[in-house]
């Protein structure tokens, strides 16, 4: 690990972290609280993905369903207008539309195979992002001269690697770079993220053989045709599935850093919370391991 110990956490004059666990559980808000602080600079894997990997697809998807319009078509073909997606930290929704779901088109669903291919382009998106992790907390040192890194990871983030390999290229070099750190939720955070998700739910990655799997299920069970799957039936038929897929692929993460609780990341309001809470869960990891 980056800090073996309470001790060099506390000593050390730069800090790098990365914060992994499901969506909802406080990532971007512990992130959004240190950047506010000065003295750390918040690298979004979701926002790099959606600017640098997966932007020229949001984009052209955008205008493809303009050129359907023959009033915008007229303008796009002779660049009079300029279609992009203004995605931020806090709004995802460019890169979440173009994912997509599967299932029935007349209600905003996507040929399942079509799908896959979106499934795919996050997958590679992501896997880039986390290698950029290194170089952007260099970066934010030698360029603006943050002391101090934090990645705030996607929720598939153990989904794209492979947490039970140490040897694992991303996981490797994430390692070495950042202290990780999930974010663990109980039981109750668990019902509470269904619940939200129920209420509105939105696209996801999941990793390809619990997809198709998940899918195959899903019409079995149902009798549905590929076509005329509800699209939001299914992804809410297969949000419960994927969080049980991947607790223990966060768990085997968790081994490589150190696990704090959902409700004690709830608590943090400041950067100095937050740098206790690490030294705490550091001390913690040093007397289960003597």
């Amino acid at each position: 690990m980056l800090y073996e110990s309470e001790q060099e956490w506390r000593d050390a004059k730069e800090k790098r972290v990365l914060l992994f666990g499901m969506s909802g559980l406080g990532k971007t808000h512990v992130s959004n609280i240190l950047r506010d602080s000065g003295t750390w600079f918040h690298y979004s894997i979701d926002y790099r993905i959606g600017t640098r990997y997966m932007g020229e697809h949001i984009s052209d998807n955008a205008k493809k369903h303009a050129m359907q319009v023959p009033f915008l078509r007229k303008l796009l073909m002779t660049d009079s207008i300029y279609i992009g997606s203004n995605i931020t930290f806090n709004n995802l929704t460019p890169l979440s539309t173009y994912l997509g779901k599967p299932g029935d088109q007349a209600k905003g669903g996507l040929d399942f195979e079509e799908y896959m291919i979106r499934q795919e382009q996050h997958r590679q998106g992501e896997v880039y992002a986390l290698l950029d992790t290194e170089r952007f907390a260099r970066r934010s040192y030698n360029l603006y001269g943050y002391p101090n890194f934090v990645c705030d990871s996607g929720g598939s983030i153990c989904e794209v690697i492979d947490p039970e390999d140490p040897a694992d290229p991303v996981l490797s070099a994430l390692s070495e770079s950042t202290l990780l750190v999930w974010i663990k939720g109980d039981d109750a955070h668990t019902d509470e993220l269904i619940r939200r998700f129920d209420r509105a739910p939105k696209p996801m990655y999941y990793e390809p053989n619990f997809l198709r799997k998940a899918w195959s299920d899903y019409l079995d069970q149902t009798g549905d045709s590929p076509e005329s799957v509800d699209p939001d039936a299914f992804v809410r038929w297969t949000y419960a599935r994927a969080l049980a897929h991947r607790q223990p692929r966060y768990a085997a993460m968790a081994k490589h850093g150190v696990t704090v609780t959902a409700d004690a990341v709830a608590a943090v309001r400041t950067a100095e919370d937050f740098d206790a809470l690490i030294a705490e869960a550091l001390a913690s990891r040093e007397r289960d391991t003597t």
